[in-house]
């Protein structure tokens, strides 16, 4: 994933959509990108149709701190 994904591009990213970014290193928020995480509404879907869980609200992120 780190040599698909330059930490600057997803500061970039995350600048465009309001989410403040602080890292040690580049590198260390490449590890952020998108790419690397699951669907978040695919995994909320899948486990409260499991019964494991029920969607109450959506959160959106402000900032990210990486050290």
């Amino acid at each position: 994933m780190l040599r698909e994904v330059r930490g600057e591009d997803v500061a970039r990213g995350m600048e465009k959509m309001g989410i403040f970014s602080k890292a040690a290193s580049w590198k260390v928020l490449a590890e952020e990108a998108s790419e690397a995480y699951k669907d978040i509404d695919e995994v909320a879907r899948v486990t409260e149709e499991a019964g494991i869980s029920n969607r109450v609200l959506r959160l959106r992120p402000l900032g990210v701190i990486k050290g």
